[in-house]
């Protein structure tokens, strides 16, 4: 499991089993990689980034509390921060590949944040929100 509880928390990971960020409250984390079944579970607070290619974030979602929200010019400038700061801390290849290729890479990227903050956002933007199914 991997969870951020601290408010304060930023983290770049390359990849997430199941129940990753499972009542996450705060702060921030980037997964670059795979991410498993029941994701954000009784997510409350914080915001997650995953690298998304495929789809496969949306669909390991545990969408109870979080949903799929999107990337502004805002978000995108924190999220190319952390995995800045990854690749200098980590040399990461994978992180270096990604900032190599930013353009292609942005927007491969999903953001996933408590429903509570995606709504806020809509009601300040004027975005209505999907409704689920």
């Amino acid at each position: 499991r991997f969870a951020v509880r601290n408010s304060g928390a930023e983290a770049v990971v390359e990849g997430l089993g199941a129940h990753g960020c499972e009542y996450m409250t705060g702060g921030r984390v980037v997964v670059l990689g795979s991410v498993g079944w029941n994701l954000a579970a009784g997510m409350s607070g914080g915001e997650l980034f995953v690298l998304d290619g495929d789809g496969r974030a949306a669909q390991a979602l545990n969408g109870d509390l979080a949903g799929v929200g999107r990337i502004n010019t805002e978000a995108e400038a924190r999220l190319k921060a952390l995995i800045e700061a990854h690749a200098a801390a980590t040399a990461s290849p994978l992180a270096r590949r990604i900032l190599s290729d930013w353009s292609a890479f942005a927007p491969r990227f999903v953001r996933i944040a408590p429903k509570t903050v995606l709504a806020a956002e809509a009601a300040n933007t004027g975005v209505r929100l999907a409704q689920p199914a």
